[in-house]
């Protein structure tokens, strides 16, 4: 049996003390197969899905080898979306809490190039980002990578499906021979073993226990004609009464006639897909989850990346083509061992793709034919929560605790009534009770924070 236990592998005390300290009780299956082979300095294939804890899988290992005082990108960590290298940059910095002055940074498309020049002129140790702006980057000779001792490949399949193979290949190039490879990947085909043919030294493949479609989602399919869809929708919502719910459709067009639809019953959401600015699907995404909106109608760029572990509904509108983006969907929740709820409206066009997508459930889906009536008279509850944004960020030197010591000063707000806090380059965003949005509002204007006054506003 293995052992699961973070202290069974050779690793300094203090990223013991600061895995538990961060809630790593013990490994997932990912990280037991895959840290031994990391830490050993091995080539490794994994195959594994989102939310399966893979991060950490190479993260810790990344991390363990960085040498802190030698300025210069160690470690680089490809990933498909901007989303997903957000999030995992976000988890390697939560991972790196052991070690002083570790910099980590992304760089990815979608956001403007200067700052990102700015950031590497500063020095990096670790940089995560998306293929085509690692390539921009390496064009415009700002990045250099001949000093990389760990490559990541992260979602490897995906990033072959998005056409980046080429990018991938001149990237590796610029790196040292001598380099670690790992390569992660929820799907094998031959190309991702062309892949690893090219760029890894004889691999060491692992691979998480299969967990296609978890016994705590339970799985139901409406049969409905196209114009009762709107309908079935808001009355499935007010039966549920989801706290956070992802709602995909297969085109921005439908995203929007979605939205439009759920909004006018009078729910809390928003829209996610990839025609957006990069800004405002960042916004969104935090909005969601510091639960300032109850529903996110997406396309599937959220279907991977979007690390939200209390999402408790996923409703599919449309059917997607394939079943292994079915099961991405519905892994957005029933995550962290909690049980959800995926529900799926069906058109008679739809009902080959439901067949195709069953007969590769572990568990069958349920057939309802009989149509729930929603009640337009009914008003569904708030989100609790209510964002500000405040124009400063990391760069102006802000902190978390900055802002709880200026919304608590006086007494009219206690730490209770504050949420989630995210700090960016130049915004931060915070979550506050709805009921207290307008007092935590103006103690931000009428304060100063580190001696400065900010611009806020409430999203």
């Amino acid at each position: 049996m293995t052992d699961t236990r973070f202290s069974s592998l050779k690793l300094p005390q203090a990223q013991l003390n600061n895995l538990a300290s961060i809630g790593y009780a013990e490994m997932t299956p990912i990280q037991a197969l895959s840290l031994p082979v990391a830490l050993s300095g091995h080539d490794l294939i994994a195959q594994a899905k989102t939310g399966s804890g893979k991060t950490a899988a190479f993260g810790i290992g990344l991390l363990n080898k960085l040498k802190p005082r030698l300025f210069a990108v160690q470690g680089l960590v490809l990933c498909p979306t901007r989303e997903l290298a957000t999030q995992v940059a976000k988890e390697l910095r939560r991972l790196a809490r052991y070690q002083e002055n570790i910099k980590i940074i992304t760089l990815c498309g979608g956001t403007p190039i200067g700052p990102q020049i700015g950031s590497l002129e500063h020095g990096a140790h670790v940089v995560v980002g998306t293929p085509g702006r690692i390539k921009d980057h390496l064009r415009k000779r700002t990045l250099t990578l001949d000093k990389v001792d760990t490559l990541v490949l992260d979602e490897a399949d995906r990033m072959l499906d998005m056409g980046f193979a080429e990018d991938i290949g001149a990237i590796i190039e610029t790196t040292p021979a001598s380099r670690q490879t790992l390569l992660f990947s929820a799907t094998y085909p031959k190309d991702i073993e062309q892949l690893s043919a090219s760029y890894q030294r004889n691999p060491e493949r692992v691979t998480a226990p299969d967990k296609e479609a978890p016994a705590d989602i339970a799985q139901r399919a409406y049969l409905c004609d196209e114009p009762q869809k709107a309908d079935t929708l808001i009355a499935l919502l007010q039966q549920q009464q989801p706290d956070a719910a992802v709602i995909f459709c297969n085109t921005r067009a439908r995203c929007e006639e979605y939205a439009q639809a759920v909004k006018s019953a009078g729910f809390s959401v928003g829209v996610l897909h990839g025609d957006m600015e990069q800004r405002e699907r960042d916004q969104r995404i935090t909005l969601f989850s510091n639960r300032s909106l109850t529903l996110l109608v997406a396309t599937d760029v959220a279907a991977r990346g979007l690390d939200i572990d209390a999402v408790d509904l996923v409703v599919n509108v449309d059917l997607p083509r394939e079943a292994a983006v079915y099961t991405h969907r519905i892994g957005r929740t029933g995550r962290a061992g909690r049980s959800g709820t995926a529900l799926s409206l069906v058109g008679p066009k739809e009902t080959l793709k439901l067949e195709r997508i069953n007969s590769e459930q572990h568990k069958p889906i349920e057939v309802i034919e009989q149509l729930p009536t929603p009640d337009f008279g009914a008003k569904p509850p708030r989100a609790p929560m209510r964002t500000l944004a405040i124009a400063g960020g990391r760069k102006h030197k802000l902190r978390p605790g900055d802002i709880v010591g200026t919304l608590t000063a006086g007494g009219e707000l206690s730490g209770d009534d504050i949420g989630n806090i995210e700090v960016h380059d130049f915004v931060t965003y915070v979550a506050v009770k709805r009921e207290h949005a307008e007092t935590a509002l103006e103690k931000i204007k009428s304060r100063t924070i580190k001696g400065k006054s900010f611009r806020v506003r409430k999203l």
